[in-house]
This record gives structure tokens, C-alpha cells and sequence, in this order.
């Protein structure tokens, strides 16, 4: 039987329900959808800015049909408002409601981690299959580990997702990837730079270990400080990012203004008019 891993996209998620049978519109509304998230995810749709509908669909080249679909997903996830008549904006980032996200996945991760150190872990449980499969990309050697940012996310997402799952609770884990999916937006951040990426290997690692040997107290107390230090830093990644894009967008903003109001050209002075007397006597000469 093989170990099952789940795999986590870092791409915003699409439904489910196959590519065939969908609608063209549906599909374009989905592409929308998948672009604009990730614009939001990357701040170049940072909190705050306005656009316009006609204009994303101009930018995106989608009509404004699916792209009107995409837009309202997004609003209905929390992170576009509406304007009547006046267009869409990307809402500010709720630190207070990371925070309680953050304070709830810790709820939900160490309960799973404490029945995984009480259950019984043989060769033939799924739990155990599980977490050989994590012990299989977290507990290698240094030679063997990943450095691209993107893809330890993803994994860092599953490693997660997959302690929860392999608790055999369907509401439990179901609560877990709705969090997830909640934070996603900053959490992603934490890989952006090379030692977040080896330290998360060795905290991984570090909590595998705690669980195969059922040291519970470590392991609660190792996967709360692993929590804890990664949301700390995306924090303060987030922040640094936002001050980048508003830099940025302040700098356009002057570009624009100086464009604006530079002189124009001085215009060339009429040809002085003849009166008919002084072309007569032109016509003399």
C-alpha cells in the first residue's frame, strides 16, 4: 500500500468538478479567479488599491462576465470589497484576525499531535503511513533538501495538513484546511528566505521524531514554538511587503503627477497679417 502524502497547490484552488463539462464562461471565471488571487497573494494587487471591473478585464484580456464571477469569489472570501458604481478595492490586511487564525490552528495541531503520540503506530495504521511519508521529505540530509521558496511552502502546507488527516477525523481536518486556506496569503511568506527554509526543515524534523518516539510534551511543545516563530515572521515579512508596494505605488503616483503638469511647448508666434495696403505696395515693388 502506498503512503499517502497529500499534495498542496500553491495556486488558489479551483473546483473540483471536471474541466469537461464545465462551461467555457465557468472556465474563464476560474482562470480569473486563479490570477487575481494570486496578484492579491503576491501584492501587486496590494491592500487598498481600486480597480475597476472593465479594466481587469481589459488587463486580464477576459470578458467581463467571468471576470465578474471571479471578482465576487473573491469578495466572498474576504479579500475584495465592492463600491456601488464605483468600482472594487483590495481590502487591508486583518492582523488581529491572523492572529486568532494562527491561535486556532495551534488548537487544532497540537490536539491532532497528542492522539498521534497516545495511538498505537504500527507499520499497517494509516497514521503510520502518514507520517513515514513526512519523515520521507522532512528527515533527509541537508544535500537532499529543497530551496526553492514555493515549493517548501507547499510542502510545509502538507506537512501540516497531513498531521491533522492522519488523525482520521474528517471535521477536524475539514476546520484545518479552511484555516489554512485563510492564511495562505501571508503564510507563504516565511519561505522567502534561506534560513526560514532550513530551520523549517529542522523543526520538522525535530517534531517527527518526538511523535515516532510518543515524547508528547515535546512534541506539543516543539510544534507550538514552530507556530509561533513562523508567524512572527510573516508578520514582519508582510509588513516589510507592504511597505515595499506602497512605496512603490507612491513613486508611480509622482511620476504620473510630474507628467502631467510638464510645459508644453511654447507655441510659435503667428505670421504677422498684411493689411491690403501694405500688399499693394509689395506688389509695387
Amino acid at each position: 500500500m502506498k503512503t499517502r502524502y497529500p499534495a498542496i497547490a500553491m495556486q488558489p484552488s479551483i473546483p473540483s468538478q471536471s474541466r469537461k463539462s464545465r462551461s467555457p464562461i465557468l472556465s474563464l471565471a476560474d482562470t480569473a479567479y486563479a490570477r487575481l488571487k494570486e496578484e492579491i497573494f503576491d501584492f501587486r494587487l496590494a491592500p487598498g488599491d481600486r480597480f475597476s471591473e472593465t479594466s481587469t478585464a481589459e488587463r486580464l484580456q477576459i470578458s467581463r462576465t467571468p471576470v465578474r464571477e471571479a471578482l465576487f469569489r473573491l469578495q466572498q472570501e474576504g479579500y475584495l470589497q465592492v463600491h456601488f458604481r464605483n468600482g472594487w478595492s483590495v481590502l487591508p490586511l486583518d492582523f488581529e484576525q491572523f492572529e486568532n487564525f494562527y491561535d486556532l490552528r495551534i488548537i487544532l495541531e497540537t490536539a491532532a499531535v497528542r492522539r498521534l503520540c497516545e495511538s498505537a503506530l504500527d507499520s499497517q495504521t494509516f497514521a503510520r503511513q502518514v507520517l513515514d511519508g513526512l519523515k520521507a521529505i522532512w528527515m533527509v540530509p541537508v544535500a537532499d533538501r529543497l530551496s526553492d521558496g514555493l515549493l517548501v511552502a507547499s510542502h510545509d502546507e502538507a506537512f501540516h495538513i497531513s498531521l491533522v488527516e492522519a488523525v482520521g477525523n474528517a471535521e477536524l481536518s475539514r476546520v484545518h484546511r479552511d484555516v489554512t486556506e485563510r492564511i495562505r496569503i501571508i503564510r507563504r511568506l516565511d519561505f522567502t528566505r534561506a534560513p526560514r527554509i532550513e530551520k523549517t526543515y529542522d523543526e520538522h524534523a525535530l517534531i517527527l521524531d518526538a511523535i515516532f518516539c510518543r515524547r508528547t510534551d515535546d512534541a506539543l511543545q516543539l510544534l507550538r514554538s514552530h507556530i509561533e516563530a513562523s508567524k512572527a515572521e510573516v508578520r514582519k515579512i508582510t509588513l516589510h511587503r507592504l511597505f515595499l508596494a506602497r512605496q512603490a505605488a507612491s513613486q508611480v503616483s509622482e511620476q504620473d503627477a510630474e507628467q502631467s503638469t510638464e510645459p508644453l511647448p511654447a507655441a510659435k508666434p503667428p505670421r504677422p497679417t498684411k493689411t491690403p495696403a501694405q500688399k499693394r505696395s509689395s506688389s509695387r515693388k
